[in-house]
């Protein structure tokens, strides 16, 4: 079975690309547009690595990571900035929150999934 990947991303071009790059490497990809939608879809079923977004709408990307990591279902689960917010202290606060790594928006697509394989071969921290 192919790995379970949420992407959680409020810029509809960004979601598509980062989706389709990942399900051209064999992943199965859900998609949400905001922490409110996210969170609905993980009520339902569990990835095994959240790409979050930093700036969302309403509830920012940090504030769901921070969310999940309190909860014991999550713990185990990779959440993985994705981001184009690139300013100083930006990886730092990333990593505070409970992800366990940042990817820079754009992605290098030739590149994007087998860095996800390596997130995914690491687990959660």
């Amino acid at each position: 079975m192919s790995a379970r990947i949420l992407i959680v991303d409020d810029n509809p071009t960004n979601l598509k690309l980062a989706s389709d790059v990942l399900r051209s490497e064999g992943f199965a990809v859900e998609t949400a547009q905001d922490a409110e939608q996210a969170q609905r879809l993980l009520l339902q079923q569990l990835p095994d690595l959240i790409l979050m977004d930093i700036a969302l709408p309403g509830m920012d990307g940090l504030a769901l990571t921070r969310r999940l990591k309190s909860e014991s279902r999550f713990s185990h689960v990779p959440i993985v900035a994705l981001t184009a917010s690139a300013m100083r202290g930006d990886e730092e606060r990333a990593l505070a929150a409970g992800c366990a790594g940042y990817i820079t928006k754009p992605i290098d697509t030739r590149a994007f999934g087998r860095l996800i394989g390596r997130f995914l071969a690491a687990g959660g921290s």
